[in-house]
């Protein structure tokens, strides 16, 4: 593994109800932190926010990066993003990274009640209001554009926020995504299908046409990877369960570059069918071994390290988190400790 352990970073996955959830999530956070990794992270989906967690990952620890991978970006208006940015900023002060994303057209329009065209331009669009609003210390910020209107000029003096810049990364698969994050982002928080075969192939080209079009350099800029986790005793029970998780977005069409990439298109065709039939066994049974071997990690506890190791090279950070299909909540808190323990007796000797 890489000398030091800022590369790391752990979805944080926890059960529980109330108070105890947000308790739960502190407790494996600050393990993490303890352990030595360089970032803990939280996700946002139909039933939960980022922000919140954010704020009591963010609580519950002192020198961890704390991130969102991803918050959705039509999800709240850009000064609301803004604000709530200020202020997670400063509560963790100075340790935020603000992974955004859209989602699919379909999330966009049903679960946000937005439009789903062009999300690449409304994600560019986005970051750039955000980018002035965060300046708001400077003077007004007007903004007339495609997707949003902005005018705001406090009648007041506006303090200044915690840190100059907000590092801000964007999620993306297709080309036009993965080049906004190569013109306006700090980072590209690449999705848990993402191989390295597919990132030099299809995603860096991407990041440096976008970059190009901006007249920037990509110093400096992170391509974080994700990288599902089953570690059991069984190994065979732990490939079933990153079997179970891929076959899940397997059956998109967002996927088909990566598959085809690789010479899995007959097998993404035969998990399709499984999926039309209402049969998810049948589709996780379809996965290629090396789809699980590509995508994830699924090991014994003393194969880990080794595991995580040879997975972590490609990115500038890669975040471990438990398949997120098929799994309680509960079940996937205890995952997300498998994840820890697995690697925590050797990361506990470089620890700062």
């Amino acid at each position: 593994m890489r000398d030091g352990l800022g590369h790391l970073g752990l979805t944080i996955f926890t059960g529980g109800r109330g108070r105890e959830r947000f308790r739960r999530a502190g407790e494996l956070a600050r393990r993490a932190e303890d352990a030595g990794f360089g970032a803990v992270w939280t996700g946002e989906l139909y039933s939960r926010s980022a922000t919140i967690p954010m704020a009591a990952l963010g609580l519950a620890t002192e020198r961890v990066a704390v991130g969102s991978n991803i918050a959705y970006g039509v999800g709240r208006a850009p000064l609301v993003w803004a604000v709530e940015a200020r202020d997670l900023d400063e509560l963790t002060e100075g340790r935020l990274v603000l992974g955004l994303g859209n989602g699919t057209s379909g999330m966009m329009k049903n679960w946000l009640s937005t439009d789903g065209s062009s999300p690449a331009t409304r994600m560019e669009e986005l970051v750039t209001v955000l980018r002035a609003l965060w300046r708001l210390h400077e003077g007004p910020v007007h903004h007339e554009g495609r997707f949003y209107t902005v005018h705001v000029a406090p009648p007041a003096t506006v303090e200044p926020p915690f840190r100059e810049h907000l590092p801000i990364w964007t999620a993306g698969v297709g080309p036009a995504m993965v080049r906004v994050a190569g013109r306006v982002a700090d980072g590209l928080v690449a999705h848990p299908m993402t191989t390295p075969a597919y990132l030099e192939q299809a995603i860096r080209p991407e990041l440096e046409r976008g970059a190009e079009q901006a007249g920037r350099s990509l110093d400096g800029f992170v391509v974080k990877g994700m990288r599902m986790c089953a570690v059991d005793d069984d190994e065979e029970a732990a490939r079933w369960r990153l079997a179970v998780a891929i076959s899940q977005y397997a059956a998109s069409r967002v996927y088909d570059r990566l598959f085809a990439l690789h010479g899995w298109e007959a097998a993404q065709q035969r998990i399709r069918s499984a999926a039309r039939d209402g049969d998810p066994r049948r589709m996780a049974a379809e996965v290629p071994d090396e789809a699980i071997d590509a995508i994830g990690i699924a090991c014994r506890p003393d194969a880990f390290r080794e595991r995580v190791a040879r997975h972590a090279e490609p990115f500038g950070h890669l975040d471990l988190c438990a398949p997120p299909w098929g799994l309680d909540d509960d079940e996937l808190e205890e995952a997300t400790g498998r994840i820890l323990d697995a690697l925590t007796p050797a990361l506990e000797r470089t620890a700062p």
